[in-house]
């Protein structure tokens, strides 16, 4: 997507080099972060300097692509190691394991056959976005008011992006739509990086407070949701930020389709429902702290919560299928039981 008149990725490889945005520091500063190692590059999985379940995938594949570049006369047992630690990363998103794995056999063959493996892993995220793009297209009319929920724009899948696809689609085929954001609590991946990736491709967004959301609903003032996914089980259960559960609660209450945007990567057919699903806790600090600018445009932490209390942290919750109405692919729109059969054969 273009950002200043140059076209970036949210994360690519140069040689052994991966250089990703950091969006740590979004919006309000815009760099790019160099990790030379296959250790950088997980420990920016870890925190969250790349974030999204395609953006991690790709992350993911670039580590697997480096651990293989610095193998040596112990290569097998390496690369297993190699794989074991990026696995650990982030253990609830299915896009790391499918581009880890896909590597990680890659590599076991050459390095060249690693690294071309891990850029098709991301050219193939790419693709799928675009695709997914055009597809969710078809399900937003004129002048659409839609919700979101946490950050799925091009920065979370390389390009392009899932929920946030359909959305870019839309305003191309000038429906001028408008997006409620959530702001996306704890880390505001909402407030700070759909907004601004909004804001920079000229569509009418407001950010909403997360409890907001039924509110607005209750008013008639949103006309569908369409939201990323992290994993989604056999049976169409979705694992998604945490807050994405009460979003579809509340839509079903009030009628309002609800709708999923992922790659098939994200689709996890050995994981039967929801329950088999690993939810990531994250440190309580991401609670209890919030980051921005000072008055000199240092990014700094400050404490927002009562000092000596402690915190629960949650990273994903699970929607139960029967409140999604579709899931949005690279190859279309599908209930839950079409998903089953279309990636499972089952």
């Amino acid at each position: 997507m273009l950002f200043q008149g140059k076209d970036y990725r949210a994360v690519w490889i140069e040689n052994s080099k991966v250089f990703m945005i950091d969006q740590n520091k979004l919006p309000f500063i815009f760099e790019i972060k160099c990790c030379n190692t296959s250790h950088e590059t997980c420990m920016a999985i870890v925190d969250m300097t790349t974030r999204g379940a395609g953006s991690i995938g790709a992350a993911a594949a670039f580590a697997m692509a480096q651990a293989s570049y610095e193998a040596n006369e112990n290569r097998i047992s390496q690369l297993i190691a190699a794989k074991i630690k990026i696995e650990a990363t982030r253990p609830t998103a299915r896009n790391l394991f499918y581009a880890v794995e896909k590597v990680y056999a890659a590599a076991n063959i050459s390095h060249q056959h690693a690294v071309d493996m891990a850029r098709y892993i991301a050219d193939e995220c790419a693709n799928q976005g675009k695709q997914i793009g055009v597809h969710g297209n078809t399900l937003i009319g004129s002048n659409a008011r839609i919700l979101t929920h946490c950050n799925a724009g091009w920065l979370a899948l390389v390009d392009f992006g899932s929920a946030l696809a359909p959305i870019y689609e839309a305003q191309k085929s000038g429906k001028n739509p408008e997006v409620f954001v959530d702001e996306t609590r704890p880390r505001s991946q909402g407030a700070r990086l759909t907004a601004w990736e909004l804001l920079h491709q000229g569509i009418n967004h407001q950010i909403i407070p997360d409890n907001a959301s039924a509110h607005y609903m209750s008013k008639k003032m949103i006309d569908i949701c369409i939201v990323g996914a992290d994993r989604i089980a056999q049976n169409g259960d979705t694992a998604n930020k945490i807050g994405t559960l009460e979003k579809a609660v509340a839509a079903a209450y009030y009628g309002i389709p609800f709708y999923i945007a992922a790659p098939s990567s994200t689709y996890d057919s050995t994981c039967i429902d929801g329950e088999a699903i690993a939810i990531e806790n994250r440190n309580e600090d991401e609670v209890l702290y919030q980051t921005g600018p000072d008055d000199y445009g240092n990014i700094t932490r400050v404490r927002v919560a009562n000092q000596g209390s402690r915190a629960l942290n949650p990273a994903f919750d699970v929607t139960p299928h029967h409140l999604i109405s579709g899931f949005i692919t690279e190859d279309g729109i599908f209930t839950a039981a079409e998903l089953k059969k279309q990636y499972s054969g089952l």
